[in-house]
């Protein structure tokens, strides 16, 4: 028996990876540092996460099939003794999940904000026409502008 979960009906096909995705996001689901994601007037997006406190050497920005990492970890190099201590300083991981064709144009840190900007990728309609033949065994590929596909 099939296990019913919202990405397999018959009508999806080929969207095994997204479950994945979404579990993924899920674990990321802490609200520390607080962030914004904004669209910017090219269409390009800016994820821009509040790092006060952290300097360039305690961050690090990472971007590995399809997921952007930021990292922050502060050395306390001398002990201080505060009276009342409100602003975070601790570790963090926040992991975003780009679409395909998105790149990482840069990361600035600038007045206690990290801005990690963006490229989206322009989306261009494809048509493919696809021949039908007589039934046979035999499968071979179809080609379509650099990506191979298989016919039967």
């Amino acid at each position: 028996m099939t296990a019913n979960t919202p990405f397999n009906p018959p009508f999806m096909v080929g969207f095994d990876a997204l479950e994945e995705i979404l579990s993924r996001i899920s674990k990321n689901a802490e609200g520390f540092p607080p962030y914004n994601v904004e669209q910017l007037e090219n269409k390009d997006v800016r994820i821009t996460l509040a790092v006060a406190g952290y300097s360039e050497n305690d961050l690090s920005v990472t971007f590995e099939e399809s997921q952007l990492t930021i990292r922050g970890r502060q050395e306390s190099a001398e002990e201080r003794c505060y009276l009342y201590k409100g602003i975070a300083g601790r570790s963090f991981v926040k992991s975003f999940v780009l679409a395909d064709g998105m790149t990482v144009l840069g990361a600035q840190l600038e007045n206690g904000l990290l801005h990690v900007d963006l490229k989206r990728p322009q989306r261009r309609p494809q048509a493919q026409t696809i021949n039908i033949r007589a039934h046979s065994n035999k499968v071979s590929p179809v080609q379509t502008k650099g990506k191979t596909h298989a016919k039967k």
